[in-house]
């Protein structure tokens, strides 16, 4: 068989050595994730799906821009040629075997082109692509979507949703976010994409229906003090996440702000959404409207963008898969847990003051971490030291461990950074706008009473736990003295801590 004099370029026979060639190492390395699926991991579906791929078209694109560049060239040095163009007769037997030859290898080209369109689609989609193709920068995200409650719902599912508009503009943005990369253009930390995410109709509630009745939940906090002795300090909660009876519907508790009778807007001074100026309240079956004022919040500059919003799910619940506990948190539980024991004395003192300080990266923090305990139980604590080396080495892993699931030097990336608005303890949260301030043109107040989402059941040390009768609530008892808790919101003095 031979091929057409216009055939033979240099380019076009570079173009089909690139394509033989990059097809050669796609079928190489299809047959490695084949035969060793635990090997290569994300990258080497990076090469296989996308790098090789492209090779491989411009290679196949290459072969007819060389075969034109030669017809061109021979046009202007007029190269005559007997026959412009190939002539098919299927009774020639040379004829037939290069037909048969062109439809086989283009319906194995179409066949692969398809596979890989195919695996190219739900390689993109994975949670090792999402999370692993630019390691330092989403790590910390990946890191924290693994300790999540939501580790075994794909990432696409709530970052890009069902549809191909989505998905065209997830890839759209992507391609930005690989020039971010490649260039060092991003953000430490990356900003959290409210901007362009799904509404949590579109997202949350293809699983879950905020509509159902939720019992009130009994949630118990344990936290540790930061005394010789560790003292273990209890607070049980009634969230009340619903009235108490189902009847009721959504009429009550904290799930009204999503009654589908009910609409609630607010505008937000920045796209972050942690300074609210205004909310309106809406009755869609009564048709009765409150907008709610702030008199004492800040004129906005005239170039200042706010934001107004329908409230939903994420408007709470603004770290579902990602939550970046913070020290205080993340060691209560080692301590509950028991991989930090509670008999190591100013243990939790100890961890806070470590945890306090800012380190360059993850190495530096872990080196520091281990000879701090190490000197200060030495020298404080000399018998101690001596008798429980096991207990202290385990204490500082448990230490280690809970800093890198939770800080990340390099990126800037920790609880303050990315606030759980769930709360009002270290962040703003519910004190957005159940904060007394906002008021209505017929004096209605969004209140801060504690008692509107919660009742505290138990409190105090273990052992001397002060308990309330069922259909009463108690008074908050501060752990450490102090009159004027209900002066100032939690988070005020607790992110001051860190």
């Amino acid at each position: 068989m031979k091929l057409p004099k216009s055939f033979y370029s240099w380019t076009s026979i570079s173009g089909m050595a690139l394509a033989g060639i990059s097809f050669m190492l796609i079928i190489f390395t299809l047959l490695i994730t084949f035969l060793f699926p635990s090997e290569g991991g994300s990258y080497l579906g990076l090469f296989t799906y996308i790098i090789l791929p492209v090779f491989l078209v411009i290679g196949l694109v290459m072969i007819p821009i060389g075969t034109l560049r030669k017809m061109r060239r021979d046009k202007k040095r007029k190269v005559e040629r007997e026959v412009k163009f190939p002539i098919v007769n299927l009774n020639e037997p040379s004829q037939r075997l290069a037909v048969l030859i062109f439809v086989i290898g283009t319906s194995i080209f179409l066949m692969f082109t398809a596979l890989g369109s195919y695996e190219v689609f739900h390689y993109t989609e994975s949670n090792e692509f999402c999370g692993t193709m630019c390691h330092n920068v989403m790590e910390p995200e990946y890191v924290t979507y693994h300790n999540s409650a939501h580790a075994r719902v794909r990432c696409v599912e709530c970052h890009v949703g069902s549809g191909a508009d989505w998905y065209v503009k997830s890839k759209m943005s992507g391609l930005y976010q690989v020039y971010s990369v490649i260039a060092k253009a991003y953000a430490q930390p990356i900003e959290t994409p409210i901007h362009n995410l799904r509404p949590a109709q579109e997202t949350c509630e293809k699983c879950h229906w905020p509509e159902k009745f939720y019992d009130p939940k009994y949630v118990t906090k344990l936290s540790y003090l930061t005394d010789e002795e560790n003292t273990e300090w209890n607070i049980r909660l009634l969230m009340k996440t619903s009235p108490e009876h189902s009847s009721k519907g959504l009429t009550e508790g904290i799930h009204w702000h999503i009654n589908p009778d009910v609409s609630i807007e607010y505008v937000s001074s920045s796209w972050k959404r942690d300074t609210i100026i205004e909310v309106t309240y809406t009755n869609k079956s009564t048709g009765e409207k409150r907008v709610y004022k702030d008199p004492n919040s800040e004129e906005l500059s005239p170039s200042a963008q706010p934001m107004t919003k329908t409230m939903d799910c994420l408007d709470c619940h603004n770290r579902p898969s990602h939550d970046y506990l913070s020290p205080s948190h993340f060691i209560d539980h080692a301590l509950a847990a028991g991989e930090i024991s509670t008999e190591i004395p100013e243990i939790k003192y100890i961890a806070m003051e470590m945890l306090i300080r800012d380190f360059p990266d993850r190495d530096s923090a872990n080196a520091y971490f281990k000879a701090r305990v190490h000197k200060y139980y030495s020298e404080n604590y000399e018998d101690f030291f001596e008798a429980n080396k096991q207990k202290l080495d385990q204490a500082v892993v448990a230490i280690q461990e809970g800093y890198g699931d939770n800080i990340f030097p390099y990126m800037k990336a920790q609880w303050s950074a990315y606030p759980n608005f769930l709360g009002h303890v270290e962040s703003m949260g519910c004190f957005r706008c159940h904060n007394d301030s906002f008021v209505s043109e017929d004096n209605h107040v969004i209140s801060r009473d504690c008692n509107l989402c919660h009742s505290i059941k138990a409190q105090g040390p273990t052992g001397n736990m002060e308990f309330a009768h069922p259909d009463s609530t108690l008074i908050f008892n501060h752990p450490f003295e102090m009159d004027d808790w209900k002066e100032i919101s939690c988070y005020e003095c607790h992110i001051a801590l860190y």
